[in-house]
């Protein structure tokens, strides 16, 4: 998508405030605002796609590329388990800033002997309790979106992250995915009505911070 494009549907958009459907701009920032709130929309059935504007093989070719079935369902799942990006082993490796923490000096200046295998399964302990796993639910989205159903993320939050207690998981970082929005213009039946493409931010990455 161009830049004049994207710059015109988020025109579109906003203009679009306050007149039929309020719509919520999809590409919040800072990452404070993920996961995206739930969107107000005008309930009136006039604004929604008719059973001719909801032909999957028309709309799949609209979205193209963009279609990730990783993160979009076009029907809505069997089940909704919450699934986490942490399977029994962390990913990736340890934090320097664990790694690297001296368990000999005690706040008092004075030292200690730990050994080793003491000092591994501490940190790895410290590691487990202070990472933050993206937990993924499914969410409907409505009707004015294609595919309707998305893989949300979001970031634990059953207990503090920190030792002594005080921090939470808080995300830092987030990829776009691309759907289609049912969108209006005008009133009634001098509205014009089509599918756009737009971005929406799912949540790919979380940290444990103040």
């Amino acid at each position: 998508m161009g830049l004049s494009h994207t710059l015109l549907v988020y025109v579109l958009v906003c203009v679009h405030l306050g007149v039929s459907q309020h719509f919520l701009r999809l590409r919040p920032s800072p990452s404070d605002h993920l996961p995206v709130p739930d969107l107000k929309e005008d309930p009136d059935p006039e604004y929604d796609p008719r059973e001719q504007d909801l032909v999957e093989r028309t709309l799949r070719k609209k979205l193209g590329s963009n279609f990730d079935s990783n993160f979009m369902s076009i029907t809505s799942p069997m089940v909704n388990i919450s699934t986490t990006d942490m399977q029994g082993k962390l990913p990736g490796s340890m934090p320097p800033e664990i790694k690297n923490i001296d368990l000999t000096r005690t706040p008092y200046g004075k030292r200690v002997k730990v050994g080793k295998k003491a000092r591994r399964k501490f940190l790895q302990w410290l590691w487990t309790y202070t990472h933050c796993p993206v937990v993924h639910t499914w969410k409907d989205l409505g009707v004015r979106f294609w595919p309707r159903y998305i893989k949300e993320g979001n970031c634990f939050s059953e207990r503090s992250c920190s030792f002594p207690e005080g921090m939470s998981c808080k995300p830092v970082r987030s990829i776009n995915k691309i759907f289609l929005r049912w969108y209006c213009q005008g009133f009634l039946r001098q509205k014009y009505c089509t599918w756009i493409q737009v971005q929406y931010p799912i949540i790919s990455e979380c940290k444990c911070s103040c």
